[in-house]
């Protein structure tokens, strides 16, 4: 049951590598300031703190140590907390189980359920509890996209719907799938993510998302694992959780946290300078454990959403994880194309070189070392991939099942013809 009165702090669980069940690592308190600014406030553990294998829940913000870290930004909340906490289709869901439009920051964390991205967990007891042992099954599927049909109509709930079934419509956490509605599933071979359609798609979303993770792989990418299930004659993406293993005890969880947080950004427009995979870059440079490898697959990353025209590859788009002690830049997720209307010039969500997001091959090529790339190395990148994608994109999309009219809504997103353009070049016809 959720509670009307707002909570001011709860304790912040951990999974450490190797275990399946979490354990107890600090407090985090939530007030307002003298100007009556939002504030949040973490503390770790002494006992935390003694462990000889406690590890920090980040690289940037809340490291290893005993002393209080204080945060006016993001509503008083920490990239890393902000990271394990509910998306915007998360917070949906609590408010209409909340029956209130919005909860202080805290609440949002309580009241989604433990199976969150990453390894951290939160509650409102001093000793954690156990990890949750059952989860919805892949059959379960269908009376999940009724409740997630009603909930984006805000229609009342199916008739037979119990708590229990909008509860299972959070379990999920933020960085992995962004404001599509969505549930975790299990079957033999552990946790998925599955992204229904919406009424309001201009296609099919859930083949469309899965040819573009098949198309990425095929150029070289590391990416989540991605499959489609039709269930009660719609389509579902289930997308395989890359920060979960399933082991005989339970799960083994990794560390993971967006981009967003490691660029110590903010989803407002006025964070919008901070949004540049350049700086993304330099970040792995520094904290990556092969930072040679990371760059050079983000640089991948960048050219090959440039080539989809996926506009919508925003910080929390990116991630990186933690299996062990160690980060590594995460398997790309959420790739999806679009059409906008200009052939000439297209911009990504992050700045990606000198003329900032323009989505070309000489703005991708000019900040290349940055990227830990000879600048011949880079464009024999861009070049390949160009000529890959057009030549197979469509092929693609038909093999994973998009059908014939979708690949005609989506060729407009692909190798798009001011990719080549340098700014203030025209095509041919416009001149």
């Amino acid at each position: 049951m959720i509670s009307k009165i707002p909570h001011s702090e709860c304790y912040v669980y951990i999974t450490l590598p190797g275990q399946t069940a979490p354990v107890t690592a600090g407090r985090y308190t939530f007030t307002t300031n003298r100007q009556s600014i939002p504030t949040g406030r973490f503390v770790y553990g002494k006992s935390y703190l003694s462990r000889s294998d406690a590890l920090p829940f980040d690289p940037v913000e809340l490291k290893l140590a005993p002393q209080l870290y204080e945060t006016i930004a993001l509503n008083g909340i920490f990239g890393a907390p902000r990271d394990a906490g509910p998306d915007y289709w998360g917070r949906r869901v609590i408010e209409r189980h909340a029956g209130m439009p919005q909860l202080n920051e805290i609440d949002y964390l309580l009241y989604s359920p433990d199976d969150r991205a990453g390894a951290l967990g939160f509650g409102l007891n001093v000793e954690p509890p156990a990890p949750k042992c059952r989860f919805n099954q892949t059959l379960d599927l269908a009376k999940l996209q009724d409740v997630a049909d009603a909930i984006i109509k805000d229609e009342e709930l199916p008739a037979d719907s119990a708590n229990d079934q909008i509860e299972d419509l959070m379990l999920i956490g933020t960085s992995m799938g962004g404001a599509r509605p969505k549930a975790v599933v299990e079957d033999e071979n552990g946790l998925w993510i599955a992204k229904f359609n919406r009424p309001d798609d201009k296609w099919n979303n859930a083949r469309v998302e899965h040819a573009i993770l098949v198309l990425a792989r095929s150029c070289g990418l590391n990416t989540a694992e991605s499959r489609v299930i039709e269930v009660a004659g719609r389509d579902v993406l289930l997308v395989k959780r890359f920060d979960r293993e399933k082991v005989t005890e339970g799960y083994l969880r990794a560390r993971m946290v967006s981009s967003l947080t490691l660029l110590r950004a903010e989803d407002t427009y006025q964070s919008r300078d901070k949004w540049s995979y350049v700086l993304l870059a330099e970040e792995l440079r520094r904290v990556s454990a092969k930072p040679q490898e990371d760059a050079a697959e983000l640089f991948r990353r960048m050219c090959f959403n440039a080539l989809i025209s996926n506009i919508d590859d925003h910080p929390r788009n990116h991630a990186i994880i933690a299996k062990e002690s160690d980060w590594r830049l995460s398997p790309a997720y959420d790739l999806t194309p679009a059409v906008p209307i200009s052939q000439e010039h297209r911009d990504l969500a992050m700045k990606c070189g000198d003329e900032g997001r323009c989505a070309s091959a000489s703005n991708l090529l000019s900040q290349s070392p940055r990227f830990l790339l000879k600048e011949e190395d880079a464009r024999k990148i861009i070049d390949e991939m160009e000529i890959y994608i057009r030549g197979v994109w469509y092929s693609t999309a038909r093999s994973t099942g998009v059908s014939e009219r979708d690949c005609e809504q989506i060729s407009g997103a692909f190798t798009y013809t001011g990719f080549r353009l340098k700014i203030g070049e025209k095509n041919d016809h416009n001149i």
